[in-house]
């Protein structure tokens, strides 16, 4: 039986004819991990923003926010769905209902993936899933994510591969490459009586085009996402039948294909490539100390950040023994020495007994740039987990350390061999291909972006001779506040230097179709004739710097610019692809 797949308009869900379950509920709307890992960008209070059906009177799409305001997209833009069904008669459909507490029925109709495999269990299906052991129903997810059977229960597995870190609902942090195991579950629906439409709770997906034409007129049933909702999801609703087995074949099965496993991997562990990152946040996780290696500019606190926000940075350099280690003081009142904990530790023990299930970094940075005396006051923390042998870091603190090597700096200094084999060691390496990455993910100046990459890292540094400026991944970051405030290029030679500066002048007055002309259409074919092969490749590195619901737009348009250029934007703006 076909049903009439539709998304909430405008009015139903800010207007006069405002239903019931968003009048009751508010238009604040949940999101499964499927839809996070499809790239909606979730909340902390994990909702994200929908869109509707209606058009907003100036050729584009309205949508919700994830707290439930008001907003307009761009009606060729990708974004996430939470579907409806127009039904009369919850008896119209084969569906589980029961009474929900908030006066609403709610109905288990369909199956979809929606929440991420705890921890455990995805280790035990991703291996399982490469030694071929794990059995498919046949089904395929929104026709590439292949559906398989576990236990009884089923799921599917997602390679992340969206350039920005998300955290799923399980409290797991996913980067590009990462695979995720999803299970495929009942999809929940909120019945509105009167206006005769289930509701679905939460979010199922996202990435899914609203419309192929640049400006909507409001006709829903000709934009792309109608037909996706009444085809592809309609389709992935329908639950599939696990095998005909009898529990005994199952059991059997089960305990046979465990065994052949335990064969292969006697020690249940997971092989494969780890990054940096990977073994920063491991560390972090198992309460390891870690030290970070590389040059002032790598961006190593920024890695420590990404992991833990609100980290203690301590700048030992600069530091004295009572602000590392705390003070005595002598109290007249009763002649006794009163020993007070130094300010960056009560910090530290606040946050740790705060939130006590989420470790809290204490950042120990420059270390060995630290006189000796310091770094041994530091080592017997690392060493003791104890400040001044009296008072006790909390259990959910972690350290990390981070200095520059010997040959990067004078002041440097080598560890002592019982402090150095304390940690476990990452060096850190800023390649082209991570700083674009990061600079995708920082809003970095677009064309201190496309400089970069149109340069492919050639000017990403430049050699430091203590008399001129010099270029490294930090100054860029300067260089690209610098630009955000004042518009003019030529004031970065205080920060690069004038050779690369005057370089950067030229590449920027050459001209280049930006994002922003791409995604307004804001361009003719003439203008696109006219572009020389350097400005066809400057145009397209440029445009590597989408996010990914605009890239396939981007892709489209760098494919009139030449199949060559395609492939350099692909190369460039999802290199996990060519993996």
């Amino acid at each position: 039986m076909n049903y009439n797949y539709r998304l909430l308009s405008k009015e139903q869900v800010f207007g006069e004819m405002k239903i019931d379950v968003i009048r009751e509920l508010g238009a604040e709307c949940g999101v499964t991990d499927f839809a996070v890992l499809s790239g909606a960008d979730a909340s902390e209070e994990r909702t994200a923003a929908w869109f509707l059906a209606s058009a907003s009177g100036y050729g584009d799409v309205c949508a919700v926010d994830p707290d439930g305001s008001r907003r307009v997209a761009y009606a060729n833009s990708h974004g996430s769905v939470r579907p409806a069904v127009v039904c009369g008669d919850l008896s119209e459909l084969p569906c589980k209902t029961v009474k929900d507490i908030s006066g609403f029925e709610e109905a288990e109709f369909g199956e979809y993936p929606q929440n991420a495999a705890d921890r455990a269990l995805a280790g035990t299906l991703e291996q399982e899933f490469a030694e071929g052991m794990l059995r498919t129903t046949g089904k395929l997810y929104q026709a590439q994510y292949e559906e398989f059977q576990y236990e009884g229960a089923k799921y599917i597995r997602v390679p992340y591969a969206l350039e920005k870190t998300c955290v799923l609902s399980n409290g797991k942090s996913c980067k590009t490459g990462d695979a995720v195991w999803i299970e495929v579950s009942p999809v929940k629906w909120l019945y509105d009586a009167k206006a005769n439409l289930l509701i679905s709770r939460r979010i199922l997906t996202s990435g899914v085009l609203f419309s192929a034409e640049n400006y909507y007129n409001g006709d829903f049933e000709k934009t792309a996402v109608y037909v996706y909702l009444n085809t592809t999801l309609a389709e992935d609703l329908v639950p599939s039948v696990l095998s005909d087995m009898t529990l005994e074949e199952q059991a059997e099965y089960e305990e046979n294909r465990k065994k052949e496993m335990r064969r292969k991997n006697p020690y249940g562990l997971t092989f494969g490539e780890v990054s940096e990152e990977d073994i920063i946040r491991g560390a972090i996780e198992s309460d390891v100390p870690v030290f970070l290696h590389g040059p002032s500019s790598e961006g190593k606190s920024a890695r420590v950040k990404q992991i833990d926000p609100t980290c203690e940075i301590l700048y030992l350099r600069n530091a004295t023994p009572d602000s590392l280690n705390g003070r005595s003081v002598y109290n007249q009142a009763t002649g006794e020495m009163i020993d007070i904990p130094p300010t960056w530790f009560k910090k530290v023990q606040a946050k740790c007994e705060r939130e006590p299930d989420k470790p809290h970094v204490v950042f120990f940075d420059e270390i060995n740039n630290a006189l000796p005396s310091i770094q041994g006051m530091a080592f017997n923390i690392v060493l003791d987990r104890e400040v001044n042998g009296i008072w006790k870091l909390p259990d959910n603190a972690r350290i990390v350390a981070a200095g520059n090597d010997m040959q990067d700096s004078l002041a440097a200094q080598q560890l002592a061999a019982p402090f150095f084999n304390r940690f476990a060691h990452v060096y850190i390496n800023t390649t082209t291909e991570k700083w674009l990455k990061w600079a995708r993910e920082s809003r970095i100046h677009p064309a201190i972006y496309a400089y970069i990459a149109y340069k492919q890292g050639e000017t990403l540094r430049s050699k430091y001779d203590g008399e001129k400026p010099n270029a490294d991944p930090r100054k860029w970051e300067m260089a690209s506040k610098m630009l955000y405030a004042t518009g003019r290029p030529e004031m970065l030679r205080s920060l690069i230097g004038e050779d690369i500066t005057e370089e950067f002048v030229q590449f920027c007055s050459q001209p280049v179709i930006t994002l922003e002309d791409v995604l307004r259409g804001n361009y003719s074919d003439s203008e696109l004739e006219k572009l020389n092969t350097s400005q066809r490749y400057a145009t397209t590195v440029g445009l590597t710097q989408a996010a990914d619901e605009e890239v396939e737009i981007v892709r489209a348009f760098v494919s009139k610019l030449g199949e060559e250029f395609r492939a350099v934007f692909d190369s460039f703006a999802r290199p996990e692809e060519k993996k």
